[in-house]
Order: structure tokens, then sequence, then C-alpha cells
């Protein structure tokens, strides 16, 4: 098998079978924000998709999901392997591009299909991407690879009994916008951001050690940031309050916490040839210009932002111009109020009302009241601010999803009085009937199912109630504090608190006698409220 690195998630997998396209990206994404790292726009786009016989797109994310590429490059009688979402966003969007062959797939249920054996996994939650994140399972009868991009597969024995992976290509780096956004005070922002690239590394870790695999490879990040006003976010960012890892700081923790796991780094144009007992990487850089691509990151991505800035002024031309506060406010009502209305557990959830600042005008999502208004002055715990044509292109484009638009570009800022609520970000990335209804029933399916697991001297649930992660294979506890290693969310077990988001409380019992507090034991529950609340 030769895969073929394309930046970012991006690969292109040769077989004697056929060859299959995986999540081609080049163009900037979120309003102009991401860009892949390194630069990737010289690839050989029409050698790669007009010989691709299978086009695989993990799911909606524009970084995963590039119009652009798919329309210019693609040949359109490629057959796209489709996973299997609840709702059919991918397949129209793919069938408006001209694509007209899809072989739809059932979630981790091996096919085979001209001597390939392919295996796609579907996650479904609402955390998992735009309503859908995959995974791509694929075994030419001599070497098994498994693309996991950004997906967090819960059932990693499905994957194993797939067969033995040879190439592992796992996502490493943050695709998220905690804690930049966040006004917080600059040490908690520090703390957090630090928190976050410990959680991203071992969630990796977790998934290497348990799928063994015979060759690793980080994938599917970083993004850069190549907006004038962005640049401070590359990487670790100004002061460390980022949390964007990038391949070698990635592979140099790897090889220290896991020395005897082999892995390679992976780049735009790197070869990989794999079998069952090798693996050979060539890359199309040199050791020198590796070696400059990170001991001179920033002098690079200046180069590099100068080359795309012809792309930044067309996104920034393209944008809607800002709507008027009245226009604002009837615009946003007449889509919202009636999904509010479909929303019982969201609203539930959110518990509270949110304001939204657009330019100055402050408008009031308030979910107990189903209602979207003027904000009259009312405490509120959490506040977005952000620019009015950013909301006005969204508001345009009816854009069902804002996670895939405004929060990822991270061109807003906000706040919260204490933990961070997931219905929240729910309610922003299901702006349409389909998917309000569709996370609605997930919501009420997910339920507590009563089954519990004993970790150490704890008894708890088994599954984690954010995204029904099993714990026994996922948690661990240190000083009470249980941890999901999947989404890294946390849990104060003497109490079954969430110390990450309201109102996901764990049941949880001792097995044994609880010890004493020593004299001037401070929680961690308690460190993490003095943090968020400054």
């Amino acid at each position: 098998m030769r895969i073929t690195g394309l930046g970012h998630a991006g690969l292109f997998i040769e077989t004697a079978m056929g060859s299959v396209l995986c999540d081609p990206w080049v163009s900037p994404a979120f309003f102009g924000s991401w860009f892949p790292f390194p630069d990737n726009s010289d690839l050989d786009w029409d050698g790669y998709g007009r010989t691709a016989d299978y086009l695989y797109v993990s799911h909606l994310h524009r970084d995963h999901f590039d119009p652009a590429i798919l329309r210019r490059h693609v040949r359109k009688d490629a057959t796209v392997l489709l996973p299997d979402y609840p709702t059919d966003e991918l397949e129209c969007e793919l069938r408006a591009l001209g694509f007209t062959r899809f072989l739809r797939t059932r979630s981790g249920v091996p096919f085979e299909r001209d001597g390939l054996r392919m295996m796609v996994t579907a996650l479904t939650g609402p955390g998992d991407g735009p309503i859908g994140d995959s995974a791509l399972s694929l075994d030419d009868g001599e070497t098994v690879l498994l693309n996991q991009n950004d997906a967090h597969p819960l059932d990693t024995a499905a994957i194993l009994e797939f067969g033995e992976v040879h190439a592992h290509f796992t996502q490493f780096s943050g695709a998220i916008w905690w804690p930049m956004v966040y006004r917080l005070p600059h040490e908690a922002k520090q703390k957090f951001a630090e928190r976050k690239r410990t959680g991203q590394f071992e969630r990796a870790v977790r998934y290497i050690d348990a799928l063994q695999g015979a060759n690793v490879f980080p994938n599917s990040g970083p993004p850069c940031f190549l907006d004038e006003e962005l640049l401070h976010l590359n990487g670790t960012g100004r002061d460390a309050e980022s949390i964007f890892t990038d391949q070698r700081e990635f592979l140099e923790q790897l090889a220290q916490e896991r020395p005897d796991v082999p892995a390679h780094m992976w780049l735009p144009g790197s070869v990989a040839t794999v079998s069952k007992s090798d693996c050979e990487v060539v890359h199309r850089y040199d050791p020198l210009e590796i070696t400059y691509l990170f001991d001179h990151k920033p002098e690079y991505l200046r180069a590099y932002a100068r080359r795309r800035q012809p792309e930044l002024a067309a996104e920034r031309a393209g944008r809607a111009p800002a709507l008027s506060p009245d226009a604002l406010l009837a615009a946003l009502k007449e889509w919202w109020e009636p999904l509010l209305a479909r929303a019982d557990r969201i609203c539930e959830g959110v518990g509270g009302p949110l304001r939204l600042d657009v330019d100055g005008t402050s408008i009031v999502v308030d979910f107990p009241a189903r209602q979207v208004r003027l904000w009259d002055g009312e405490r509120c715990r959490f506040t977005m601010s952000t620019a009015g044509d950013l909301v006005a292109t969204n508001i345009a484009a009816r854009e069902n999803d804002w996670s895939n638009s405004l929060f990822l570009s991270l061109r807003f800022s906000a706040e919260r009085v204490g933990a961070y609520n997931e219905f929240v970000y729910t309610f922003f990335k299901c702006l349409s009937e389909e998917r309000i209804d569709y996370v609605e029933n997930y919501y009420a399916s997910a339920d507590d199912d009563g089954e519990d697991v004993v970790i150490d001297d704890w008894q708890v649930q088994r599954r984690c109630p954010h995204l029904r992660a099993d714990l026994a294979h996922f948690g661990r506890i240190e000083d009470d504090v249980l941890t999901c290693a999947l989404h890294g969310w946390t849990f104060d077990l003497s109490t079954g608190r969430c110390l990450t988001s309201d109102r996901h409380d764990i049941r949880a019992s001792r097995t044994e006698p609880a010890p004493e507090p020593e004299p001037g034991h401070r929680t961690r529950e308690a460190g993490l409220e003095e943090a968020l609340t400054g």
C-alpha cells in the first residue's frame, strides 16, 4: 500500500485494487481563518483527484470538506464512500458538486468492493463534528490502514476485529476554540491551554495504545492562521495561550512517553510504502527544509501568509454586509424561535439566557422563555461577541452549524459564569428543524442505562454522561476526580458533580471508606471554579 500525505487529514491511498482520496483540503476555512500547515497548495491536485477510484469525506467540517477542490479537481464518477449519518447533508452537498455514485455504508460493518475490504465507523453524537464524524478502515489484502482523522470511536475492539493495524493515521492537534476566545485572566488561560494540550495528547496516546498500530502517523492537524489579526494563535500561541501542537512537538513528546511506538513525521507530499512487515517514508522536503519549517516557523508563516493574501481578501469581500439592529433581531427571531420551541432538552440544559453582542447590538437568546429579544440589562451566564458581517453572512447562507463557520474561525470572544455548558454549543450546531429534532431524540435515547463499573476504589456508571464513552476503558481517577479521556471531561466523585459542564452529573459511590483529607487540602473543583470566575 502506498499512501501520500495531502496535508491536514488528507490522504491519497493507492493499492493494486484501486485508490482512495480522503479529505482533500486546501482552501481557507471558517471565514478565512484556517489554512493547512505546512502549505499544500502546490501539490498535484489534478493527479490525485482525476485518478481516484473512491472519494471519502469523513465529515462536513470545512477543514475536511473543501468544495473548491472537490469541484475543480476530483472526477465526478468516483465512488463516494458515504458514512452512515442520521441526516443526508453530506450526500446533498456532494451531489450539488456533481457526484452521482454513492456507496452507502453501515457503521462498523466491513464490506468488500473490487478486492478491497473497507469499513467506515460513523459517530453521530452532538459533539461529533456537525452531526457526524467518521473513521475509515481499509485492507488491500497486504496492509490494513486506519484513517482516524478527527473521529473518537468508542468501540476500538470493533476496529481491531477488522484487522491488525499496520498504518494508523491519528489526530494529534487541537480543533476547538477553547480557551483562546474566552475572556479569562492570563494565568487561567495559560493553565487551561496547557491542560487542553495535555488532554489531546493523552487522548491520542489512548488510541495508539488501544490499537497497537505497527506504524503511527500524526495526521489531521494542526491548522495555521495567516490573517494578521489571528497570527498570535499559531502553535502554542502568544504566551502559551493556544493549543495547536505541531507534528514535531507531538513526535518528541510521544518519543518520551512511548519510546517503543514506531511513529513517523508526516507532511504534505510525504509518501509511505507500508506492508505488514515494513514501512518506508520519503518526504518531498529535504532534512534542512524540515528543520527550517519548525525551527523558523514565524518566518515560514509570514511568507506563507503573503502568498495567500488574495484568498483572504476575496473571503472578506464575499461577506454579507452587517444588518441594522432591527433587521438583525427580526432575522434571528424568525429563524431561531421555531427551533427553540422544538428544543426541550437543549433549553432545559442551557437553563438561562445567552447574550449575543453583534457590533454593539445586544440580543438575548432566552432559552427558558423560548424567545429571541433585545437585551434589557439582565445578568446572563453566557455572552458571545462578534462582528456584524460574520453574523449577516451566516444569516444569508442559513448556516445551520455555527461551529462550522463562526466558532472555529476564532473570530469571536466569549465569557461565562461557571462551567462549560454543552447545550449552548449544541444549539448553535443545530440551527435547522432536522438537526434539532435529531439531537433532541439523541439526548432522549442516551439516558443512563443503570450499568456500573468499578475503577480503583469507586463504583461509577459505565457510560460517560457526555457522549456515552465506556468509562471502563476511557476513565481514570486521581484525587477522587474521574477524567474521561475521550474528551477530557472531569467529575468530582465525592459529589457526582461534573466539573466540565452543568447538568452532566455522574452516579458514583466509593467501594471502601474514604480517607480523611489532609489539613488545608484544596479540591480540584474549587481551583477550577476560582479560575473560571477569576
